[in-house]
């Protein structure tokens, strides 16, 4: 996970429900509507439109296979959704969703803390992330050449007034499914 240098060719297996229409979008006028899934990919955080199989009904929150292989609940892929499609459901639990993720994988996001590297000569990776300026990055960057951070509460007992790490994750993955930053850190753009 180096920022802009990763090149990501696997996609997601895992998607993680945000709201489920089973009468399709109410906007569209179809004789026959489609069932849709808004969802969240578990690695890549890449929003997704999903089609169920016939008779499936899925919950917010569900973990929804979408890999390469057989499929029990989802019948097909539509593609990437644009965060303005969004429901006011999905909308409203997409930050919820993305805190449990983090918190589930929170050694990959320590990994990021331990291992970020510069962009340039004038941006690091560290700065990126929303209330983290060159004073945190460089207390961040002198505390690990001692020893890799653990945890985001090890983060916090060593580097003094770091805002919540967590949040500012949170904060950037935001950023980057918003579509607005030219770096990215933890969103895959391609699908």
């Amino acid at each position: 996970m180096d920022g802009s240098k990763r090149t990501m060719t696997e996609k997601e297996d895992i998607a993680i429900v945000l709201d489920f229409l089973p009468n399709g979008y109410p906007f569209e006028n179809k004789p026959v509507k489609t069932p849709i899934a808004q969802a969240i990919g578990k690695k890549h955080f890449i929003l997704l439109e999903l089609v169920p199989k016939k008779e499936v009904h899925l919950q917010p929150y569900q973990e929804v296979y979408i890999g390469e292989g057989k499929r029990d609940q989802i019948h097909h892929i539509i593609g990437r959704l644009p965060i303005a499609r969004l429901t006011q459901t999905a909308s409203k639990e997409l930050e919820f969703v993305i805190k449990e993720l983090i918190q589930k994988d929170s050694a990959r996001f320590i990994e990021f803390f331990n291992k970020a590297q510069p962009l340039s000569t004038r941006m690091h990776q560290l700065e990126l992330l929303p209330g983290l300026g060159k004073k945190h990055m460089w207390e961040i960057l002198e505390e690990r050449k001692d020893k890799p951070f653990e945890s985001f509460d090890d983060l916090k007992k060593r580097v003094k007034l770091l805002p919540d790490p967590e949040k500012a994750v949170i904060k950037r993955i935001l950023k980057e499914i918003l579509g607005d930053e030219k770096h990215r850190l933890f969103v895959d753009i391609r699908y």
